[in-house]
């Protein structure tokens, strides 16, 4: 069995190359493809004729450098993107460290300034000064160990030219990116938009059921002098045509309340990822009410875009838990914390969270993340066992309670 040091060495990190792959669906071995130009290390010698070729000196320097550089390699793919390029630094330490006697090593170099770029090229403008730097350190190494001043243009030139189509691709993958996210975004307001019609729709059930009891109660009204009995008819039809629309309500406003959170939660995830950020995330109570479940909305995506642009996080998370009188949210994320005062955005959670009448705490440690945790609560209605109660008692009395389950007065 492998020891466990090694396996978690070797788990891809949330926000790895690897690990996006296996987002979108492709395979994680996909961008393996590319060691294949390290077969240059095997083919220089034959150019080398000033070192005859292939010595004992490049096969002991082969031998104890190619299998570090693969492992380089296979870090840069499975590490997060805020640590990759230190590996990709490693590649350039091999390649100097080799270089007055392994001019095979050289292609460690391009690799290493070619995977810079792999590491995280949403910050171009570092990429480009540690590409510069790297180059500047080859020159001056090279020159100083007497290299062919026909290497000492050609490598430079070389990852020159590579740089520009790494940061080409780059570019055509985040138009890519971004167009896949209007296409979500374009599915989001069509979902909204068929959640308006539903509300019309109930707007227009709630208009005709409750114009059909209001006949029904003034029709009863009318004859409780002259037909007792037949008032009575009435009155059991109105309330059976309330009970029997109450009942379809509830059932279609909780599928739409909950879609409404859900959606929000898979618009947080497209957001994130755009970002480079996973997010994971449980299902929401879907018998919160309506004001409730609007407010942890705004809430929630207020907090969501701070991450996204302040965090700097690889990971981020998502809690619910549904107490007997309240609703728990917290949102988490690896970041690097150390909130010392509080913008528009958090004043503005703070106010939403209070006009819910719940709570808003905050830990936000420097270097360890920040966790949000949002406390409201949550009105509950009790059935009341009626059995001992007088029997002239009115049924809405009856049946409403309070949250501590005593009889309303």
């Amino acid at each position: 069995m492998i020891p466990d040091f090694i396996a978690r060495w070797f788990s891809p990190a949330p926000d790895s190359g690897v690990a996006d792959d296996l987002r979108r669906g492709k395979s994680p071995w996909i961008d393996s493809v590319h060691v294949l130009w390290s077969f240059w290390v095997f083919i220089t010698p034959l150019f080398d004729h000033g070192l005859n070729g292939y010595t004992r000196t490049w096969l002991l320097c082969t031998l104890g450098s190619y299998p570090v550089f693969l492992l380089l390699f296979a870090k840069i793919q499975l590490a997060s993107r805020r640590t990759a390029h230190w590996y990709a630094w490693g590649m350039a330490v091999l390649c100097f460290s080799l270089l007055h006697w392994y001019p095979s090593g050289l292609s460690y170099f391009v690799y290493a300034c070619v995977m810079l770029g792999h590491c995280d090229m949403r910050r171009f403008r570092n990429y480009a000064i540690q590409v510069l730097l790297l180059n500047a350190a080859y020159v001056a190494l090279a020159w100083w160990l007497g290299y062919p001043p026909v290497l000492l243009v050609i490598m430079p030139v070389t990852v020159f030219i590579i740089f520009t189509i790494v940061a080409v691709e780059h570019m055509s993958q985040e138009k890519n990116a971004a167009l896949s996210l209007s296409h979500e975004e374009v599915r989001r307001l069509a979902a909204t938009a068929e959640r308006e019609r539903i509300g019309r729709d109930l707007h227009d059930l709630l208009g005709h059921t409750l114009s059909l009891i209001t006949l029904k109660l003034e029709l009863s009204r009318k004859l409780f002098d002259r037909d007792v009995q037949a008032a009575k008819r009435e009155v059991e039809e109105a309330e059976k045509v309330a009970r029997h629309a109450l009942a379809e309500v509830r059932c279609a406003v909780t599928g739409i309340r909950a879609a409404d959170l859900a959606a929000e939660l898979a618009a947080a995830r497209l957001l994130l990822e755009s970002s480079r950020v996973h997010l994971d995330y449980g299902l929401p109570p879907s018998d919160l009410p309506g004001d409730i479940e609007r407010g942890l909305s705004l809430v929630l995506r207020e907090a969501v875009t701070n991450i996204a642009r302040h965090a700097d996080a690889s990971r981020a998370q998502v809690e619910w838990a549904r107490e007997h009188a309240s609703v728990r949210m917290q949102i988490i994320d690896n970041g690097h914390g150390g909130i010392d005062n509080e913008g528009n955005g958090l004043c503005g959670m703070r106010e939403r969270v209070r006009a819910l009448g719940g709570t808003l705490m905050i830990e936000s440690t420097r270097g360890q993340g920040t966790r949000l945790k949002v406390v409201v609560p949550v009105p509950i209605l009790r059935l009341v066992d009626t059995s001992s109660m007088p029997s002239n008692m009115p049924v809405d009395e009856a049946l409403t309670t309070t949250i501590s389950g005593q009889p309303a007065t």
